[in-house]
């Protein structure tokens, strides 16, 4: 049985560790497993649908709480850069028009977890675009700089509106209805 000095001198010691920092690492352990085990396409894969099924939820809880059946561009925007807020992200609109929505990012809400975990990324593409696709009825999310890439923010374009195949742009695509939980 530990003394109660020794007690109070390990709940006082200075260890980086708290419930945040915990859950961040979970992630990012989990994430750098898969991408050894699976690879990293594999990875993104998986990330991508927990993703997907986050932003199906987090995008129910905004209808809800704005009374509203659906979003329109301008408050899927502003949802967009709210949810990151909430989660210690700095998101904000660098561009909006009827055809995308252009992201830029200072803050990742991994903080530095995400340094070298790119399939992490897929966690933001799918939440954002399951959210534009479900309210809007289409989304494709590029991410054309990533923090997880060593850059000093992130770039993201939400695209609105499909491209023909000879204008097509990167991205992963979304659509309403297409992930249902």
């Amino acid at each position: 049985m530990q003394s109660s000095s020794e007690q109070q001198r390990i709940e006082t010691a200075e260890v980086p560790l708290d419930r945040d920092i915990f859950l961040r690492t979970l992630i990012r352990e989990l994430a750098g497993t898969l991408e050894e085990v699976v690879g990293l396409d594999e990875a993104k894969g998986y990330i991508s649908i927990v993703g997907r099924a986050i932003g199906e939820q987090i995008n129910q809880e905004y209808k809800k709480a704005l009374s509203l059946p659906n979003l329109t561009r301008p408050q899927v925007a502003a949802v967009m850069v709210d949810l990151k807020r909430r989660i210690q992200g700095e998101f904000y609109i660098i561009e909006e028009s009827g055809d995308q929505i252009v992201l830029g990012n200072r803050t990742c809400p991994f903080g530095e977890k995400v340094l070298g975990r790119t399939s992490m990324c897929m966690m933001t593409a799918n939440v954002l675009g399951s959210i534009a696709a479900e309210n809007l009825g289409y989304a494709k999310v590029e991410i054309q700089e990533a923090i997880a890439r060593g850059h000093a923010g992130c770039r993201l374009v939400v695209y609105l509106k499909k491209k023909p195949e000879s204008d097509a742009q990167d991205g992963q695509e979304f659509y309403r209805g297409q992930f249902q939980l």
